[in-house]
């Protein structure tokens, strides 16, 4: 089988699409199956039904990439004409928009019974999509097109809906389809995709399926009449009416002819060996001619009636309905009683669907024709408004329950809005009938007057078509409704006979005498009087069924292979398989029950099955037909107010990652606009661009990761929010796509941006050995970069745009409704805790640019809550030195109390009350004195360990620091000889191989110590030979050990002899650390450098231990601060420590080596004494020993009461002096309590 998606390319032909080639999992035609998902589900493609939206998506790729070419050709001036351009978009957006409101209608609510939270997020991608065509199709009404910026931006916007939809299908192909495949039955897709086919007006489907037949190869397009053989009910009525169509009409009298479409060739095929030669028992004898010339039929009837005035039918059947239900109100009212809300609700609703497209059929067809300028819009839209508001009302009834607050305000408003809709509709109908129809009487020949009613019945899809009819006719005379199904005969093209049939036949079912009214119209059916039933699982609209071959209607015969036996295609979706019925399918039933009846079949679908509407659906389509302005450029597509942001409510932690959508925002805007000026080829303008394009890239990067590895995977840890992330990971693998081909481009601009031959043609060119064509082929390479880019940067902007409001809208409020502060709290430090140094460096000023002040010092609350016990305020201090962020990121009353180690600083906090003097004061006291403030310290007992070791080491070697602190101080860089800095000379670590650094580091260069302006080669090298601890944070000069020069400290040699030499090959201006052997990344948590590759990539920062673990450690125990000590077994501090530390099962640290020691003798933790590891072996021999073991006999009965180190618990053992085995965890990490137990029976 060979199926649209084998070998499926999406062609390069210009500027604003990016190609995802890899986007959808392709069908392989040389294979008889398919995995689908990644191979995870794997089906037979004659086998699923589903299948048949491949052809769909190929038709539609295809017309928009021919579309998107044909607005590129007019970019670049080798088309003058947009004229058919206007003409096939109208058609693309009508078949797209059909197909978006089907999905919406039956695929979608179908597929969220069975898989929660996949749907929406496509349904709200269709609403963006429609913004598209709107903008698109302003800016072809617009009257700027002799504008030099028309052509491309036009260009620009057919590339970014083709990139928009083309992802759209792909993450369909994706996710939805292989769960419709692997969630329903080969039957219950069957029935699906009849009911979506069902579900798209008729005049639509008479253009989308032979446009579809064309626009798919040969050999796809005998699979796709296969497919539709099994998806079509095996009534040859209905096979026939859907091959029809795909064959096309050969008529005059469409809806919307096509054929003007230059892509649409319809070319008909025999289909007899699907549809069969039977004829249906109402079906006339021939097609191609009627009885009657059309010169007679068109004369005036007998009554002298123009068939226009049917519309007085359609309004009066609609007033009556609207009547009724006033009626209803006022008996609810009166009753007091809501249980019968739902049929009511119901009935508006089936009312509420006919309005809705009896509009359509007027805007679309009628008063075009009658008068191009008289419109209805706004009555059509207040009626609208007010059924909606009337539907609200019981919905919000019915979900609230009844109280009596609720009932006394709920009652007046139910006969309120009731009068209110049908005194609106009344007055509509009343200016109508006497504005309109004498305009149609006098201009229109009955022949033309019935055409406009048929087109007029065809906007309706077929399943509304089978419930209105029989509601229309219900309420007719005989006469009228003999003349209803003249009118419709005689307006029918004779390709549309089997409808035509079909339509009539549904008719029949509303007279209550069941015989059929063809036998009432002599000229273009026998009368005939049908019996006896078949048996036919597949319901019949009529209460008999088909009588094809027991009345003396022929049957021809055909081979077994085309049979088709029916199969029931209703979906139990509704509890216990009932599904609802209204008052009127309850009345239509009894009506239909005589023995004598029509034959002609029902569709098998019901428009409440899925437990549905398609209420929804009506009024998408409702506007699609209305010709009033589109929405504005600066539409809801690119100004996005998030609905879920209210402004007065309280701020999330969470609400932090949504501030970087801002910033996205206005990046987007920057490279749409500033893209239009790069075919300008200004050098500056183009470097600027691709740097900022490069940032954006980067942080979007960033921000995409870490949805994808912290916020995503937390949504979908709650049972009730399964699958609600997985479209949004989709989305952004197709933005890194769109990026990289950018990226592509740009490198392609800066390549001919150097050229010379493309730039320097107005100097001499005599120095380039190249001709004129080369340079005008330049030129033009360039200028179609340029333009391709700009769409491109349309693209994604749209592309962002949309996912980021589809987040906000659908993703955000999640977070208030399932999750704490805590949290919340939680996922952005460990977001953050993820983000390394120089991301952040980057990312800070680059959102808060884009962010107002508040907003600023809210995200800046949030997260310095989240890293409250990190270093990161001080990072941001010592990273915003020289170039402060503009905002006060940092203040004087937040400076840290805490130091670390060498990173510790010489200022104390002024809120300190043990220690206060300055360096001045430590000058004058003596020893006495200084050992009295050291016994003060030691005796406070509010500080903490390391905060006594802090101070009590700094009042040691005060005298000393405070006797350098009075030493003058050189200028940088400056010296009086080489001789007086001690050092002065190249050390080395590998002397043979002449490479430069000491036995800890490898590196170029020599440190000089700020606190003994001593040079050295790293810190461990200077305190290993001094009294003093180096600070190497307050390090401001360095000596290249190539040229001996002492410069500023930085990453290379600023000597000009050593040309730029690297002093390693990682610097960190923080720490002034250089290392050219080891993977190094700074954290800005810790505010020191660790070994690895960063942030992200295998540590994370836990913000809670205040410590970088492995990226696999996310489940560990946190202990708050538990790095921010000493080892329990070496005293040496741990959080600055170069040794590497593990990690206890209990939370505690120590060195590895110290471990490794430890445990030759201990199993236990030195600070809390629970188990080290898995025990279980160890216990298990200990088992083993004592139940080896024979204690004396005045031991036997006694007891020990014990508390369990493991488990916490306290209980009571067997006496024994060594061993005693925990109750409730079975661990002898126990202790005895009491040494003799009043109760011996073991808890």
């Amino acid at each position: 089988m060979a199926t649209p998606m084998a070998g499926l390319q999406h062609l390069e032909g210009g500027g604003g699409v990016a190609v995802l080639s890899n986007s959808a999992n392709k069908v392989d035609s040389s294979s008889p199956s398919t995995a689908a998902s990644n191979g995870v589900l794997v089906y037979s493609e004659l086998e699923s039904p589903i299948l048949i939206f491949l052809f769909f998506h190929k038709a539609i790729r295809n017309e928009l990439d021919a579309l998107h070419r044909l607005a590129m050709a007019f970019a670049t001036g080798n088309c003058s004409d947009i004229q058919p351009l206007f003409e096939r978009y109208h058609f693309v957006r009508s078949i797209y928009r059909h197909h978006s409101n089907a999905e919406d209608e039956v695929i979608f609510p179908a597929l969220d019974i069975r898989v929660k939270n996949v749907a929406q997020t496509y349904s709200l991608e269709h609403k963006g999509e429609s913004n598209l065509f709107d903008h698109l199709f302003e800016l072809l009404n617009s009257n700027i097109q002799n504008d030099e910026s028309f052509s491309k931006e036009l260009a620009s916007c057919t590339g970014a809906l083709q990139t928009s939809v083309n992802q759209h299908m792909a993450k369909e192909e994706e996710q939805v389809f292989p769960l419709l495949i692997e969630k329903f039955s080969i039957d219950e897709q069957a029935s699906l995709v009849w009911q979506f086919l069902c579900s798209i007006p008729v005049n639509t489907m008479t253009e989308f399926l032979p446009w579809l037949s064309t626009s798919i190869s040969s050999d796809e397009s005998i699979d796709l009449q296969k497919c539709l053989s099994k998806i079509v009910p095996g009534e040859k009525l209905l096979q026939k009416v859907i091959f029809t169509w795909m064959e096309g009409r050969s008529g005059v009298n469409t809806v919307e002819s096509c054929a003007h479409h230059s892509h649409v060739r319809c070319s008909p095929s025999p289909l007899t060996h699907l549809i069969g030669t039977a004829s249906c028992a109402c079906e006339p004898a021939t097609t191609g001619k009627r009885k009657h010339p059309e010169s007679i039929l068109d004369g005036s009837d007998a009554t002298g009636t123009h068939p226009i005035d049917e519309i007085l039918l359609w309004h009066n059947a609609i007033k009556r309905e609207l009547s009724e239900i006033v009626v209803e109100t006022r008996k609810i009212q009166l009753s007091g009683n809501f249980t019968n809300l739902s049929a009511f609700n119901e009935r508006l609703q089936f009312i509420a669907e006919v309005c809705i497209f009896h509009s359509i059929a007027e805007d679309k067809v009628i008063f075009p024709a009658v008068d191009g300028e008289l419109s209805f819009f706004q009555e059509h839209a207040e009626e609208e408004s007010q059924f909606n508001e009337f539907r609200r009302l019981i919905e919000g009834i019915q979900s609230e329950g009844a109280t009596s607050n609720s009932e006394a305000e709920f009652y007046p408003k139910l006969c309120s809005y009731a009068d209110h809709i049908v005194e609106t509709i009344q007055r509509h109908f009343r200016n109508e009938e006497v504005q309109v129809l004498p305009l149609a009487r006098k201009h229109f020949s009955f022949k033309k007057q019935r055409e406009l009613l048929y087109q007029s019945l065809c906007m309706m899809p077929l399943k509304l078509i089978e419930g209105v009819l029989p509601w229309l006719v219900g309420s007719l005379t005989e006469d009228e409704t003999k003349m209803f199904l003249k009118n419709m005969q005689l307006a029918a093209p004779p390709t549309d006979s089997a409808l035509v049939t079909l339509f009539c036949g549904w008719v029949c079912k509303a007279r209550k005498e069941g015989l059929c009214l063809f036998s009432s119209v002599p000229s273009f059916f026998p009368a005939r009087n049908l019996g006896g039933t078949e048996n036919n699982r597949f319901q019949s609209s009529c209460a008999c069924a088909s009588a094809l071959s027991s009345n003396g209607c022929p049957v021809s015969a055909e081979s077994d292979e085309n049979k088709k036996l029916v199969k029931q295609n209703m979906l139990e979706f509704c509890k216990n398989g009932d599904v609802p019925q209204t008052s009127e399918t309850e009345s239509i039933q009894k009506q239909c029950c005589s023995a004598q009846s029509c034959c002609v079949p029902g569709l098998g679908v019901s428009g409440n099955n899925l437990g549905l509407s398609s209420h929804s659906s009506t009024k998408s389509l409702r506007s699609l037909s209305f010709s009033s302005s589109p929405p504005s450029l600066n539409s809801s597509l690119f100004i996005t107010d998030n609905p879920s942001c209210d402004a007065s409510s309280a701020e999330r932690p969470i609400d932090t990652i949504f501030k970087f959508h801002k910033a996205i925002r206005k990046d987007l805007e920057y490279l749409d606009v500033e893209s239009g000026k790069l075919s300008d080829g200004d050098e500056t303008i183009l470097r600027q661009f691709t740097g900022r394009f490069r940032l954006l890239w980067g942080l979007h990067r960033a921000h995409s990761n870490a949805e994808d590895d912290i916020v995503f995977p937390a949504l979908e840890s709650k049972e009730a929010l399964h699958n609600v992330s997985h479209s949004y990971t989709l989305d952004h693998r197709q933005e890194e796509k769109l990026f990289e081909d950018i990226s592509c481009v740009l490198s392609e601009l800066s390549v001919l941006r150097e050229s010379p031959q493309r730039f320097n043609m107005s100097e001499d060119t005599s120095h380039f050995e190249t001709s004129d064509a080369t340079v005008s082929d330049n030129i033009v390479n360039y200028n179609e970069l340029a333009t391709k880019l700009q769409g491109m940067c349309k693209s994604i902007r749209v592309t962002l745009h949309q996912h980021i409001f589809r987040e906000e809208r659908e993703l955000w409020p999640l977070f208030g409704r399932h999750f704490t502060v805590e949290e919340q709290d939680k996922i952005v430090g460990r977001i953050i805790g993820t983000t390394g140094a120089e991301v952040l460096q980057s990312m800070l000023p680059w959102v808060t640019s884009a962010l107002t002040q508040d907003e600023q010092n809210k995200m800046m609350d949030t997260w310095k809550q989240a890293t409250k016990n990190t270093m990161f305020n001080e990072w941001l201090n010592e990273c915003w030195k020289e170039s402060p962020l503009p905002i006060p990121l940092t203040e004087a009353s937040e400076h840290s109390t805490s130091q670390r180690g060498t990173e510790y600083q010489e200022s104390v906090d002024l809120n300190d009350q043990i220690f206060k003097p300055g360096w001045k004061d430590i000058f004058r006291m003596n020893q006495s004195e200084l050992e009295a403030e050291i016994r003060k310290v030691y005796r406070d007992s509010s500080l903490d360990p390391r905060r006594k070791a802090y101070l009590v080491q700094n009042l040691m070697t005060s005298r000393w620091i405070a006797s350098q602190q009075k030493l003058p101080k050189g200028v940088p860089g400056e010296s009086s000889n080489g001789e007086e800095i001690e050092g002065r000379s190249p050390s080395f670590r590998e002397p043979e191989k002449k490479e430069f650094g000491c036995e800890h580091y490898n590196r170029n260069c020599k440190l000089r110590a700020a606190c003994c302006g001593k040079l050295f080669t790293c810190r461990f090298c200077h305190d290993n030979v001094s009294d003093h601890s180096m600070d190497r944070k307050v390090t401001s000069e360095m000596m290249c050990m190539r040229c001996l020069n002492i410069q500023a400290v930085g990453p290379i040699c600023m000597t000009p002899s050593c040309d730029g030499l690297s002093m390693a090959k990682y610097y960190c201006n923080i720490c002034k650390f250089f290392d050219d052997e080891r993977n190094v990344y700074h954290c800005p948590f810790c505010n020191v450098c660790r070994v690895g590759k960063g942030l992200g990539i295998d540590y994370f920062h836990c913000m809670k231990c205040n410590c970088c673990l492995g990226i696999k450690s996310a489940s560990h125990k946190c202990l708050e601060k538990s790095l921010e000590m000493n080892c329990p077994i070496c005293c040496d501090f741990l959080f600055t420590s170069s040794a590497t530390v593990r990690a206890l099962p209990c939370g505690h640290y120590m060195h590895s080596t110290c471990f490794q020691a430890y445990t030759c003798s201990h199993y236990t933790c030195p600070i809390c004494s629970k188990s080290l590891g898995d025990m279980a072996v160890y216990f298990g021999m200990l088992d083993a020993l004592l139940a080896a073991e024979a204690l004396p006999g005045e031991y036997k009965d006694r007891h020990q009461d014990i508390l369990c180190n493991d488990c916490d618990r306290k209980g009571s053992s067997r006496f024994h002096w060594l061993y005693h085995k925990c109750g409730c965890c079975g661990s002898y990490n126990t202790r005895v309590i009491k040494s003799e137990a009043i109760n011996s029976i073991c808890d």
